[in-house]
């Protein structure tokens, strides 16, 4: 008498079903068939589970009899591939290899050098020739492996600093103050975009170990930048300046006048500084509308005259004109809203970054509140 292995109960149901049921219960195998012995303690379901298919189907297609109810050790069998040998290698290719785009200035030993790997296994990988030149846009085959590990040596160290809501304060202020971005404050805090944070709570700021004062949104400034934006906020801050409830009605008196929906310019302006003149960021951005003196310059040509960014009224104005020329040229009132964060062009060129996604869930969700 041969060896036998047992089959499992669902096994011994689906063996006695009549030959025309097993035959209906077949499917094929999406990456072909291979052949297996049947070892000890092999059973017809085990294997249909392993080769994710049915045990119909392996009676049907090794043509075993409907009233069989064991396999033999040793017996061969035929099961379904569940991955075929080139899918597989196309996977592990694609696990080896990623793909670099040449940008301007490049030269190979310069791509080389930043992604730690050898010159001449960029060339090979390539089916390229030492004298061979690169163009910006060109796709080069790199290590995929180098390139996480120069991502991660250029990651900046990060620490976390816990502060205290002040009265007026918002997410996006503290992310200006501390030169971080909204999705950072807001993930570290469990917030989410409409969340509103109240005086005398602590949150957690994620800060770059080293952020210098020069430094906003990943961006470093130039002392002569970061002098003006520091000579703006002493003027401020010696200056008598509306109160926040004069400031919006100014808010809502502008935009108006200049035919734009108010409760986004009030949600804008929230978000912002908080309807507050005296804020200046490192990078110049200047109070209520936080608008930068080149956008001021713009804003004046739109208004058909100059604009004192430092003048409450004016530095309204130049905000709401801005915005203003963005919804007449963007596709959504959410693309100009970011257009106002990212700028425009880059909205459209590049589609929205991270943090400016969450600043435009921020306004859109102080606009229904206003």
């Amino acid at each position: 008498m041969s060896a036998v292995v047992g089959l499992t109960p669902a096994t011994s149901v689906h063996a006695a079903a009549p030959a025309s049921a097993i035959v209906a219960t077949a499917h094929p195998a999406p990456y072909g068939w291979q052949t297996l012995v049947v070892r000890p303690g092999d059973t017809l379901s085990d294997l249909a589970i392993a080769h994710r298919t049915t045990v119909g189907t392996l009676l049907a297609h090794n043509r075993l009899p409907g009233g069989a109810s064991y396999l033999r050790l040793g017996q061969h069998l035929s099961v379904p591939r569940t991955e075929s040998v080139a899918r597989q290698a196309a996977r592990a290719e694609a696990l080896r290899w990623t793909s670099y785009t040449v940008r301007p200035g490049d030269t190979v030993g310069a791509i080389a050098l930043r992604l730690g790997t050898s010159e001449s296994g960029l060339l090979a990988a390539n089916g390229l020739r030492r004298a061979s030149v690169i163009r910006p846009g060109q796709h080069l085959r790199v290590s995929a492996k180098a390139v996480r590990a120069a991502r991660a040596a250029a990651a900046p160290a990060m620490s976390t600093v816990r502060v205290t809501v002040r009265s007026g304060d918002t997410v996006g202020a503290l992310a200006l103050r501390h030169g971080v971005s909204q999705a950072s404050i807001l993930k570290a805090n469990g917030l989410s975009a409409g969340s509103l944070i109240v005086a005398g709570r602590s949150l957690r700021i994620p800060v770059r170990a080293g952020f210098s004062g020069n430094t906003f949104a990943g961006r470093t400034y130039s002392s002569a930048v970061v002098g003006a934006a520091g000579t703006n906020r002493g003027y401020l801050a010696g200056s008598a300046l509306p109160s926040r409830s004069s400031t919006r009605a100014m808010i809502i008196e502008t935009a108006s006048r200049h035919g734009l929906d108010h409760r986004l310019a009030l949600a804008i302006a929230w978000q912002e500084s908080a309807w507050s003149q005296r804020q200046v960021s490192v990078a110049n951005a200047i109070g209520v509308m936080q608008v930068i003196p080149s956008s001021g310059a713009w804003a004046s040509s739109l208004a058909g005259r100059h604009l004192n960014l430092l003048d409450t009224r004016d530095n309204i104005t130049a905000g709401v004109v801005i915005l203003r020329s963005l919804t007449r040229a963007a596709a959504t009132e959410e693309q100009a809203v970011a257009g106002y964060y990212q700028g425009l062009a880059g909205v459209q060129a590049h589609g929205m970054y991270a943090d400016t996604k969450a600043y435009v869930r921020n306004v859109l969700a102080l606009k229904a509140r206003m």
